[in-house]
């Protein structure tokens, strides 16, 4: 059966984050597609983002999420082409992976620039163009913004920041008719995560955290997004844990995975 529903006609989405193969911009930039928006995809890699946009007869502008002058071209530019936002949604993310106490400066002004202070700044030009008409915002975020995860504390950090502030704005533009919301997964299929995917040891440490007993794939976000973006959504100021039922439990502690991979044989001990 056809996932493809129309429950997106006529509504301009624009998706940063969309730069990487496969990645999970691309899968809901597809999905909301099928659905009938025109989507606008976003990201660096302009071959990557061109070949996308034709795929899915939509319209492709560059945009580094760090930069508020490329955040505000890229939203003045779907205005220009398409004459309205409705919805806008966060893809961008870094999976740093690092000791809380090895973290280098370095480290942290790049992950809050892509995963606080840009978010930040994406949310103020976004809001600013739906004011008139309303639309829906959606930042993905993950489950470790709420559960642990070893040696990720900056990464963790800075998405449960950028969620307060998604409560900020569906507390403050409500009014406007402007929805925003977060969606959290937890390991997923994704080229992000494709290196520690080849390891099955670890794959089942985390498969036996989810009470679903599944990993997630990025169509189980984009499903979710869907929904999140369509006129059925009365929901605002809330964070979806779309991950299986993992917050009902916990990841995996590193010693754990280590032993897991030594018993299989996958890593000396």
């Amino acid at each position: 059966m056809s996932l493809s529903q129309g429950r997106l006609q006529g509504k301009v989405a624009s998706i940063i984050g969309a730069a990487g193969k496969d990645n999970m911009g691309q899968v809901i930039a597809r999905r909301f597609a099928a659905e009938g928006a025109k989507v606008v995809v976003s990201g660096r890699n302009e071959q990557e983002l061109q070949a996308l946009a034709d795929e899915i007869q939509g319209d492709y502008v560059l945009c580094d999420i760090s930069q508020k002058s490329s955040i505000n071209t890229m939203v003045d530019t779907i205005l220009d082409r398409h004459g309205k936002l409705d919805i806008a949604l966060n893809c961008t993310g870094w999976g740093l992976l690092v000791p809380l106490t090895e973290n280098t400066e370095e480290d942290l002004d790049k992950i809050i620039g892509l995963q606080f202070k840009g978010p930040f700044m994406w949310l103020q030009k976004v809001v600013t163009a739906m004011q008139s008409t309303g639309g829906s915002i959606i930042q993905i975020s993950s489950a470790t913004a709420k559960i642990m995860l070893d040696n990720h504390a900056a990464y963790m950090g800075t998405k449960a920041g950028t969620d307060h502030v998604i409560r900020t704005v569906a507390n403050e533009f409500g009014h406007q008719g402007i929805r925003a919301n977060s969606i959290s997964p937890g390991l997923t299929h994704t080229p992000m995560t494709s290196d520690a995917m080849q390891s099955k040891a670890l794959v089942e440490e985390f498969r036996k955290c989810y009470p679903l007993e599944r990993i997630g794939t990025s169509e189980d976000i984009a499903a979710a997004a869907v929904y999140l973006a369509s006129d059925e959504c009365f929901m605002t100021g809330e964070n979806l844990q779309v991950n299986g039922g993992l917050c009902l439990r916990r990841n995996p502690r590193g010693a754990e995975m280590h032993q897991a991979m030594v018993a299989a044989g996958e890593v000396p001990a």
